[in-house]
C-alpha cells in the first residue's frame, strides 16, 4: 500500500528549519533538566522527575467511599509533615483509588513506616472508615540508585550495540549519524518529562516502565533509519553520477509512504493508551507518544541530512567526497 505518489519534497533544503526546531527542543529540555538538578526533590539531585523505582521510597495505594479530593489528600499529607509526597488518581476513576508516593526519608526500613503515616494523616483529615489502605510497596535509596544505573547503563549500551551493527551493515558514517539521531529522540523525550514538571505539571516521572519505553523507542528510532539509509544506498549504487543531496531527497521521498503508515498507526496506538490507559500507564505511553513523533522526524531530518554534511565536510577539508555507500554490503 502506498499513500504517496511522485512525492518530491526538498527536504536537505529545508534542513535550517529542522536544526531549529531540534535546537529549540533540546535546548528547552536540557535547561529544564538543568533546574530540576538545581532544586533536589526529597534530598536528592536529579536531572529529571524520577519514581520511587529510582528514588527509593514507600507507595501506598488508597481506596475511598467517595470520589477523592486530591487537593485535600494533598493538604492532610502536608499538615501531618509529609513533605513533597505525590499524590495521583490510581486505575479507573470510578473506583476511587489514589496511589501515593513517599520519597526517601519517609519510607524508612519497613512497610508499616508509611503505611502508618499515611493512615494517620488521612483518618486526621476524613475520619475513620473513609477509605482503605489496599497495599503498600516500599523501595530503598541502595536499590534505587543501582537501578538507575542499570537503566542509563542499557540505554548506552544499547546505543553503542546498534553503532557496531550500522559499522559493520554499512559504514561508520552511517553508525554516528544514527546513534546521534537516537541520543538526539532520547535527550528531547526525556527533557519533555523534564519540561513538564518544570510547568507544574506532576505525576510524570522517569521509572522502570519509561525506562523501557525509550529502550523501545531507540530499536524504533534506528529501524526507521536504517529502512532511510538502505534505501539511499541502493540509489546510490544505480545512480553513481547523481548528487548525494539529490539522492538523499529521492530516497526519503520513495520511503515516505512506509514511514508514515507504520509510524502513524503506531502513533495511534500509543496515543489511545495515553488517553485510556490511566495514570499507571501514563508516564510510559507519554513516554512513547513524544518517541514515535521525534523518531520518524528525526530519521527524515537528522540522520539522512548527516550524511550530506559528512560528504561536504570532506570536500570542504579537501579530502575526496566519496560516497558513504560505495561498497557493498555482504549481507
Amino acid at each position: 500500500m502506498e499513500l504517496f505518489h511522485s512525492v518530491n519534497v526538498d527536504w536537505l533544503g529545508k534542513k535550517w528549519y529542522f536544526l531549529a526546531f531540534s535546537l529549540i527542543f533540546s535546548v528547552s529540555g536540557i535547561i529544564s533538566m538543568a533546574a530540576h538538578w538545581a532544586h533536589p526533590v526529597g534530598g536528592r539531585r536529579s536531572p529529571v522527575p524520577l519514581g520511587v523505582d529510582f528514588r527509593g521510597g514507600t507507595q501506598v495505594e488508597v481506596q475511598f467511599k467517595q470520589t477523592p479530593n486530591l487537593e485535600e489528600i494533598r493538604r492532610a499529607t502536608s499538615d501531618a509533615g509529609i513533605r513533597d509526597a505525590s499524590i495521583v488518581n490510581y486505575d479507573i476513576p470510578s473506583h476511587n483509588e489514589v496511589l501515593i508516593s513517599l520519597p526517601e526519608q519517609h519510607a524508612e526500613t519497613a512497610l508499616d513506616t508509611g503505611r502508618q503515616q499515611i493512615e494517620n494523616a488521612l483518618r486526621a483529615k476524613f475520619g475513620e472508615g473513609a477509605f482503605d489502605i489496599r497495599n503498600v510497596q516500599v523501595v530503598g535509596p541502595t536499590v534505587g540508585r543501582q537501578l538507575e544505573k542499570q537503566a542509563t547503563l542499557a540505554t548506552l549500551y544499547s546505543l553503542l550495540g546498534m553503532l557496531i551493527y550500522l559499522w559493520f551493515r554499512f559504514q561508520l558514517i552511517y553508525g554516528i549519524a544514527a546513534v546521534i539521531a537516537c541520543f538526539h529522540d532520547t535527550l528531547i523525550t526525556v527533557g519533555a518529562f523534564a519540561l513538564l514538571d518544570s510547568f507544574g505539571i506532576k505525576g510524570m516521572e522517569i521509572s522502570l516502565t519509561v525506562i523501557a519505553a525509550i529502550l523501545t523507542l531507540v530499536g524504533y528510532s534506528m529501524n526507521d533509519t536504517i529502512v532511510v539509509f538502505d534505501r539511499i544506498r541502493e540509489n546510490l549504487r544505480l545512480s553513481r553520477r547523481e548528487s548525494l543531496p539529490d539522492v538523499v531527497n529521492r530516497s526519503i521521498n520513495q520511503t515516505l509512504s512506509r514511514t508514515v503508515l507504520t509510524s502513524g498507526l503506531t502513533f495511534l496506538t500509543v496515543l489511545s493508551l495515553f488517553v485510556y490507559g490511566g495514570p499507571v500507564l501514563r508516564g510510559f505511553s507519554f513516554a512513547l507518544v513524544v518517541g514515535i513523533l521525534i523518531g520518524t522526524y528525526s530519521s527524515i531530518a537528522i540522520a539522512a541530512p548527516m550524511l550530506v554534511a559528512w560528504q561536504e565536510s570532506r570536500a570542504g577539508s579537501g579530502k575526496t567526497a566519496a560516497l558513504p555507500a560505495a561498497k557493498r554490503s555482504r549481507v
